[in-house]
C-alpha cells in the first residue's frame, strides 16, 4: 500500500524495536484512517478505532500527547496480524 510520507513515518515508528514511547496519539489516529479506519469517541479519554473489520478501544494519552508503549505494542500487534508492516 502506497501512503503518505507521514504516515509511512508513523508505521515505521510503531515497528520500531525498542518499542518507541514517543509517537504522538494523534499521529497514530492519522494512520487509522490513512488505513481506512473510522474513530468513534468514547467516555472520557477513550477512542474506538474500527478497522480490519473489528473495533479496538484505546485511551487517548494525557496530558502528555505521547502514546504509552504499552499501546504501542498492542498496535503494532494488531496491525501486524493483519499484513499491515512497514
Amino acid at each position: 500500500m502506497q501512503m503518505k510520507r507521514k504516515h509511512q513515518k508513523t508505521l515505521d515508528l510503531i515497528f520500531t524495536r525498542p518499542v518507541n514511547g514517543s509517537i504522538k496519539w494523534k499521529d497514530i489516529e492519522s494512520l487509522f484512517l490513512e488505513l481506512g479506519g473510522t474513530l468513534e469517541e468514547g467516555e472520557g479519554s477513550r477512542v474506538g478505532v474500527r478497522l480490519f473489520g473489528e473495533r479496538r478501544v484505546f485511551h487517548r494519552p494525557h496530558p502528555s500527547p505521547d502514546t504509552d508503549k504499552g499501546a504501542v505494542s498492542s498496535i503494532r500487534r494488531w496491525l501486524e496480524s493483519n499484513g499491515v508492516n512497514p
